[in-house]
């Protein structure tokens, strides 16, 4: 499987970096499994000002992200790479799921010829011009909800992708037996020492050693989500 590749184009790269240098990512990219690059949107801003951002047609508060500044830095880096593909976290997008995230990382066969190298837009202000989504492959919605920019959504794609692939959480099965691999699953309960706590005892069956009987109880107990 070759690197995957993630360039953020973001206002707020400080607020990005340092999650992305930490845990499971850090190891992701040293292990040359992914790699994290930005691009600071006001660097493509307009005027001596380098405005990225304008009043919205039509009146009404807040400022609208204009089309100038964002097509110049994704075209910036297509110029580079021509196949990559651009994610842009939008309440007007689908909705990002487990099953979403493994096509991505390349795990599933939704993806006829997957793409290898991502560009997030992070979109800040009250929104983005329209026009924007002309150039965008894959609008995604974490959820009916409302955030203040994009970097929090950029953080859950990234990291959603990146723990699937093989070689970041190190055991073979990690990202195989959890919540959600089936799509509404939600995982068993799990336990580890000590056997009691204040009295809340880890069910005989986890210490029995029967293998068989631990996997009938862990399957009976997974749950849907409601």
């Amino acid at each position: 499987m070759p690197k995957i590749k993630f360039t953020i184009i973001t206002l707020f790269q400080e607020a990005l970096a340092p999650y992305l240098d930490t845990s499971m990512m850090r190891k992701a990219t040293e292990n040359g499994i992914a790699e994290f690059n930005f691009v600071n949107l006001r660097d493509f801003g307009l005027g001596p000002h380098k405005s990225v951002d304008d009043t919205p047609y039509g009146g009404g508060d807040g400022m609208v992200l204009r089309c100038e500044p964002v097509y110049a830095a994704i075209e910036s880096v297509k110029e580079k790479d021509p196949s990559a593909k651009v994610i842009l976290p939008t309440p007007a997008g689908e909705l990002w799921t487990q099953t979403r995230a493994k096509a991505l990382a390349g795990l599933s066969d939704q993806e006829s010829q997957q793409p290898s190298h991502f560009i997030i837009l992070c979109p800040h202000y009250e929104g983005y011009d329209q026009r924007i989504l002309d150039i965008v492959d894959y609008p995604i919605c974490l959820g009916p909800y409302v955030l203040t920019g994009g970097e929090l959504p950029a953080l859950v794609i990234i990291d959603s992708i990146v723990r699937l692939i093989p070689g970041v959480l190190g055991g073979e099965t990690s990202a195989e037996i959890e919540s959600f691999s089936e799509g509404d699953n939600i995982e068993y309960p799990q336990y580890t020492k000590p056997a009691d706590f204040r009295g809340k005892k880890v069910p005989d069956i986890l210490l029995s050693g029967h293998h068989e009987n631990v996997a009938k109880w862990r399957k009976s107990h997974e749950t849907r989500l409601k």
